[in-house]
């Protein structure tokens, strides 16, 4: 191999003619060293080669040109400095550090090294879905979860491959997104706790410790760890595309998996701790606002122009659509952690070209009291509505002074929202991967997460859950029976809201965690999906598909815009009327625990190319059956039953053409905890 002085313009190595290119950012750094290896399981290099900081040092850059180096060279880097832990210096000269900007990762289980990556994958002119968010429904999964269990049938189970195998299944059911949880190069085995139940080793499952930004998790590949993830990556990607599927990374900027002071030294700590992590005025400690021991500093300039070379490169040359942020509140944290009402890194994400179209979903909160629902980032932005989830489970749970919060939330949450202007902005769900599944949300009471080993104290304490007569899993079939009630309940708000819904992974044949409500390292049957489930619980799985399609037929339920109400514009009809049971006006301080409303279908209300049906949808949340009385149809119209939560399939919810005559004499009766739904025609 031949050395020269390289160039410092694009960070991480860069295949270029006749070799690679290495770039790295250490601003303090007093030496590098670059670190080739032959074998992924060598332990110790096969050359190390001195960069001069005089030839091979531009600005605070350090690069170097290898000619013969190519695809699948294995790197890394030794980086010295100033050894001053008073002033945040973090120096381990004799440390083999991953590179920031690493495509993958191999040996992750021994010496980590780096992989040098050539773009070359064949995208066969498959397009981007670029599905709009009033036509989204976002299916939130866990790429191993997913097919790792043996009912799955997958040929490559727990693998990027086994996605591409449920394609026709996630089809069926009609998703038009998958959101993976955290899959950029992370350490499953850095849980050192032990399950107290069956002394069984954990892990870190859920992945939100991140190692590589630009890594896929070698772990998920079936094929191997020096590069093939990559391709397999990019595979699965084109086949959900070419399904019409979108991809979107649940991806964790905040922190990484160097953890606490004493943490694993991966790459960050030992390139240049100072530059990238939020450290207390004496320097020798770490900010901590997220939880997880450490706080990235997403406003340092080597930071935040890492963050947005990760986004575009996911986008251009991983071909994904768009990103969920962990914690993204933390994007607003200065360097000493306070609130930065503008900061520099959201002002080049919002303005970056290349991440224009890109859906850019927020979790916008963090452990340091920042909360932004509604009003994260700007315009562009959708936020996890976590007020939706919290009313609604309180709603049927029964809690006393839920009406007014249910109307909300269904009628698109512009209490929170109104400054971006649209409902859609506003990612609905009832439950997440952080929490119940529908099916334990619906059969406890209480967490069960002694598993986890933190004796139960870990998880939400509250879960707004109930269990319907009995505590988790039971043969009684009235309990079950209120159970499929209950998730039809669920499902039906989330599916008929405004706004833009996401469904946890499995709820639609309900997954159960067997209570647990906090499983991030579990990596056995309490997280993987049971496959047997879908069969024994067709029923919901058929009722979830038809809510779906229920949803994509009725542009009334996926408006661009608010709902102008009956007190709004004196001079318009208004677009939704709300009701008691009685049909009378609602009463908002009235505790009968019943809603109704009443949605214009017209393509003057809902801005759609065609007339819609008029949708009256009831809701009964308490412990009798109710009466209510339904307005008139319309001139030469009669109420058809859509749908009826409390009705035993197929009477549940009805296909187009099929739908019988209803409310005839003008009154609907809805069973205990019942949702019911008419259209007009």
């Amino acid at each position: 191999m031949k050395v020269y002085s390289g160039s410092p313009l694009n960070l991480g190595a860069r295949v270029e003619a006749g070799g690679v290119n290495f770039a790295l950012y250490s601003r303090n750094a007093d030496s590098v060293k670059l670190t080739l290896f032959d074998d992924s399981r060598d332990e110790q290099p096969a050359e190390e080669i001195d960069l001069s900081p005089i030839h091979n040092r531009t600005g605070d850059i350090w690069h170097i040109f290898i000619e013969g180096a190519g695809h699948g060279q294995l790197y890394g880097f030794k980086v010295n400095g100033p050894r001053k832990a008073e002033l945040g210096f973090r120096f381990f000269p004799r440390k083999i550090l991953l590179d920031p900007y690493a495509r993958a990762v191999a040996d992750l289980n021994g010496l980590p090294k780096s992989v040098v990556i050539e773009n070359n994958f064949d995208w066969e002119g498959v397009p981007k879905p670029r599905t709009s968010l009033e036509n989204s429904v976002i299916y939130e999964t866990h790429i191993r979860g997913l097919t790792i269990h043996s009912s799955s049938g997958a040929r490559h189970p727990g693998a990027y491959l086994g996605v591409i195998e449920k394609i026709p299944y996630l089809k069926e059911l009609g998703i038009t997104a998958v959101e993976f949880l955290p899959l950029q190069e992370f350490n499953h085995r850095e849980n050192p706790r032990r399950n107290p139940l069956s002394d069984e080793t954990l892990g870190n499952y859920w992945g939100y410790s991140t190692i590589a930004f630009f890594a896929p998790k070698a772990s998920y590949c079936s094929s191997g760890d020096c590069g093939e993830q990559v391709d397999e990556f990019k595979l699965m990607v084109r086949e959900l595309h070419r399904a019409g599927i979108e991809v979107i990374l649940d991806i964790v900027f905040n922190h990484t998996a160097e953890m606490k002071l004493r943490g694993p030294v991966y790459n960050f700590r030992g390139i240049d701790n100072r530059a990238y992590y939020l450290i207390k005025r004496d320097r020798s400690r770490y900010l901590n606002l997220t939880g997880c021991g450490n706080t990235f500093f997403c406003n340092h300039p080597a930071a935040a122009a890492l963050i947005l070379d990760c986004l575009k490169y996911w986008v251009t040359e991983m071909k994904v659509d768009g990103f969920r942020f962990d914690l993204a509140t933390i994007f607003n944290r200065n360097r000493s952690g306070d609130w930065w009402e503008a900061p520099p890194l959201l002002m080049w994400i919002n303005n970056d070209p290349i991440l224009r179209n890109v859906k850019l979903i927020s979790e916008p909160w963090d452990a340091a009291g920042g909360y932004k629902v509604g009003s994260f980032g700007g315009e562009k932005w959708c936020d996890w509505n976590d007020r939706f989830r919290d009313d609604v489970r309180r709603f049927w749970r029964g809690d006393e002074g839920t009406v007014g919060g249910l109307a909300t939330r269904l009628a698109g949450s512009a209490d929170l929202f109104h400054s971006k202007g649209t409902p859609l902005r506003s990612i609905n769900f009832i439950t997440c991967h952080d929490g119940f599944t529908l099916c334990d949300l619906v059969s406890y009471k209480r967490k069960h997460n002694l598993a986890n080993g933190h004796r139960n104290r870990d998880g939400a304490r509250e879960n707004l859950s109930l269990n319907c007569g009995k505590e988790g899993e039971t043969d009684d079939h009235r309990v079950i029976r209120k159970r499929i009630k209950m998730a039809k309940n669920f499902l039906t708000i989330l599916l008929l809201s405004q706004g833009t819904p996401m469904l946890l992974g499995g709820d639609e044949f309900l997954r159960t965690q067997k209570g647990n409500n906090n499983p991030y390292c579990q990596d056995n049957e309490i997280s993987w999906y049971n496959w047997e489930l879908l069969k024994r619980n067709q029923e919901i799985f058929r009722f979830c598909r038809e809510l779906i399609e229920f949803r994509k037929r009725h542009p009334a339920l996926r408006r661009r815009t608010f709902f102008i109400g009956a007190d709004a514009s004196p001079s318009r009809l208004p677009d939704i009327n709300w009701f008691s049971y009685n049909g009378k006006r609602q009463d908002w301080k009235s505790e009968n625990k019943t809603l109704a409303c009443l949605i214009d279908g017209s393509r003057t209300a809902t801005g759609a190319d065609k007339d819609d049906n008029d949708l009256n949808l009831m809701f009964n949340a308490g412990a009798r059956a109710r009466k209510f009385r339904v307005p008139s149809p319309g001139n030469g119209k009669k109420w058809h039953l859509a749908i009826n939560t409390a009705s035993h399939y197929p009477a549940d919810i009805f296909s187009p053409g099929e739908e019988p005559t209803a409310a005839e004499s003008g009154i609907c009766l809805l069973a205990p905890k019942s949702t019911v739904v008419l259209i007009n025609k």
